[in-house]
């Protein structure tokens, strides 16, 4: 292949891998393979220069923004950084530095696998945030990040500036949100980055707040106002900067360490490379910054990197297996997903013995067989995957997988969805899939019942106390005491859990049914469009199309889920069993605005209501919730142990009221 034909294949290809990753937030190769094609593609544009384009993606920020959020332009722009994979390529790099600048030092930074964002300050105040997105243009997530308990609200002096910080996910969090994610047969994120990217842009704010999310701040974007510029020059180096961010409330990059040269930013990858296992959360390489800032502006930058900063990629942890099986297993749709079953092997600290396939076209891609001999990776350093088959090690018992034509769980035919990858199960009554549909119904983004985790739902299945979704609330205490685990306090616990969950709104049940392409999103649209589920199940595909945010596809699997008579049955007896199936945002429309204008504190346990429920409340009455107490409060909802907040209300004299006076103004 020629220069140029293979120049715009891999134009092509590193575009398409980019929008997987960043847009979609589902990588379908590694950060490494992906390096190295990006890393081929400049080798060839330097060879000749003549094919060099600025549309290049080795020209451009990787990232783009999704018009699902409103439009952040950045008046500095977020670069990235160029990539080094050796310690002879640092070398290199500290040799032109100082070629052109004399004797400079570093600051050193660990290089943490999440989202980039910037967030703005006024006077102190914390009031935008938004991705990095293509590096001039990003997405205004100023909601999701105030949901981020170590972004502070109000800093510590009133100065204007805007920083940049690294959304994450703690690497604990991430495995239980991967546990969930498997639970409810949704496929899992490939690794902390990917989630952190997909929970911070969610149209549902109470989504972000519910993943738990982290930050580390790691640079001064920009000064805003005169005193701020009196503050910079005064702080002339990276280092100092990031102290006085300190001083100011941020919870900056740690650990990091300045470095007079290269070969003890060498030492300290070393150490790291060495000892990452050890952190609570995931990185991906060490970021290595010329430390004095009348050096940066000599060496400049490109379009999509600073020429003063570089980051080392640390190689990713291989290990070579055999696949002994692919198994198959069944989600909460009926899609089977393949599994390869691996001979254990120790990988970043833990065992591997299994490892996601995807589909079947992805198995075909990759050309992987039962019996291979496979190079095996963890991406991100927590999920495994099959990086690469040994073709050349085969001895022809290997054997080619199909997608089997019955369900491994009923044995009902399957059937491959035209226009998808996906193979599903036909049987609606199949026991893999009720069982994960239960899991979703009670999880936390559907019904939200307390107490009600996957493996009680496995148990109450398998002794015949649940059969499908309506049979949860025709559980009494002597049904969960047959159970091991259970006492009478925690019987009694989940059933007041349970008939709690009846008065949730329609947008939460419509989530909880698991209607295929009806989420959280398109579960709101359709309850502020329909008063109540009996009518929606009376629209017809016209009614449903007149909705802007509805499409076809979710239209139609709406009209199939309804057509079905065992749907319409179980729907029956949830209304018989007090299920609540009405609308709040449709019946309630014209209800009293009694918060009108007014801002809410919440603190402490509120006996017998959620705190989610409290801000739904506030919100639909016109109110606002706010994080912190401050003179602009008005009032301060207090709980059991409602700690410093309740002091503070006090010394500002701010109304404090608790669950039952709040509900007694909600009434009235």
């Amino acid at each position: 292949m020629d220069a140029e034909k293979k120049i715009k294949l891999l134009r092509e290809r590193l575009e398409y891998y980019s929008a997987k990753y960043y847009q979609e937030d589902a990588p379908e190769i590694s950060d490494a393979e992906y390096d190295s094609m990006m890393k081929e593609l400049m080798s060839l544009e330097k060879e000749h220069p003549s094919l060099r384009s600025a549309e290049s993606p080795s020209e451009k920020v990787g990232g783009s923004y999704s018009k699902k959020f409103a439009e952040y332009v950045h008046r500095v722009p977020l670069l990235s950084l160029s990539n080094a994979f050796s310690y002879e390529e640092l070398l290199e790099f500290d040799q032109k530095i100082r070629e052109r600048c004399g004797d400079i030092s570093y600051c050193v930074e660990l290089k943490i696998d999440g989202l980039s964002v910037a967030l703005e300050y006024k006077k102190g105040k914390f009031i935008h945030g938004a991705t990095r997105g293509n590096g001039q243009q990003g997405e205004n997530v100023t909601d999701n990040l105030n949901e981020i308990v170590t972004i502070p609200k109000e800093l510590n002096q009133k100065v204007d500036l805007v920083v940049r910080g690294e959304v994450f996910l703690p690497k604990d969090r991430f495995l239980k949100l991967n546990e969930q994610q498997e639970d409810l047969g949704l496929p899992l994120f490939a690794n902390p980055r990917n989630a952190a990217s997909g929970s911070l842009r969610q149209l549902d704010s109470n989504i972000t707040k519910d993943r738990n999310l982290d930050i580390f701040i790691f640079n001064v974007q920009e000064w805003m106002d005169n005193s701020d510029k009196e503050k910079e020059q005064e702080l002339n180096s990276h280092s100092k900067q990031l102290n006085y961010l300190d001083d100011l409330g941020f919870k900056t990059i740690s650990p990091r360490e300045h470095c007079e040269s290269m070969e003890k930013v060498i030492e300290f990858i070393k150490y790291w490379t060495e000892h990452r296992e050890e952190l609570l959360f995931d990185i991906d390489g060490i970021v290595i910054k010329v430390d004095e800032l009348n050096k940066r502006e000599i060496l400049g930058q490109t379009a999509k990197a600073p020429r003063w900063a570089i980051a080392y990629k640390f190689p990713a942890e291989q290990k070579e297996t055999t696949i002994e099986a692919i198994t198959v297993q069944v989600g909460r749709t009926g899609v089977l997903t393949p599994i390869a079953e691996l001979t254990p092997v120790l990988i970043s600290g833990s065992t591997v013995s299994r490892a996601t396939l995807h589909n079947e076209d992805y198995i075909a891609m990759k050309d992987i067989r039962v019996g291979d001999r496979v190079i095996v990776q963890k991406a991100g350093e927590i999920i495994p995957e099959v990086h690469a088959v040994m073709k050349d090690k085969r001895d022809g018992t290997e054997v080619v997988f199909h997608m089997p034509h019955t369900c491994p769980s009923c044995g009902a035919a399957t059937q491959k969805i035209d226009g998808e990858v996906a193979v599903k199960c036909t049987n609606f009554a199949c026991p893999a899939q009720l069982k994960r549909r239960m899991i979703h119904f009670v999880s936390k983004s559907a019904m939200d019942i307390d107490n009600f985790g996957p493996s009680i739902v496995s148990s109450l299945y398998e002794n015949g106390l649940i059969k499908n979704i309506a049979d949860i609330y025709l559980l009494k205490e002597k049904d969960l005491l047959q159970l091991n685990g259970f006492a009478k306090k925690s019987a009694s616990n989940l059933i007041s859990s349970i008939n709690h969950s009846k008065s949730r709104n329609l947008n939460q049940l419509l989530v909880a049914l698991g209607i295929d392409f009806v989420g959280e999103k398109a579960a709101k649209v359709l309850s502020k469009n329909f008063s109540s589920l009996e009518e929606l199940e009376k629209a017809n595909l016209d009614d449903l199309m007149r909705i802007e945010e509805i499409g076809l596809k979710t239209a139609q699997s709406i009209l199939n889920y309804f057509q079905l008579e065992e749907n319409r049955a179980v729907l029956e007896r949830l209304v018989e069993y007090g299920v609540n199936t009405k609308s709040i945002s449709g019946t309630d429309q014209n209800s009293s605005k009694v918060f009108s204008g007014k801002k809410f504190v919440l603190t402490g346990t509120l006996e017998g209501m959620k705190r989610s429920e409290a801000k739904k409340i506030i919100e639909t009455c016109g109110g606002e919730v706010m994080s912190a107490v401050s003179t602009s409060v008005d009032y301060l909802l207090a709980g059991d142990s409602p700690g410093s907040k309740l002091k503070k209300a006090q010394e500002l004299n701010i109304p404090i009221l608790t669950k039952d006076e709040f509900l007694v103004m909600v009434n009235e």
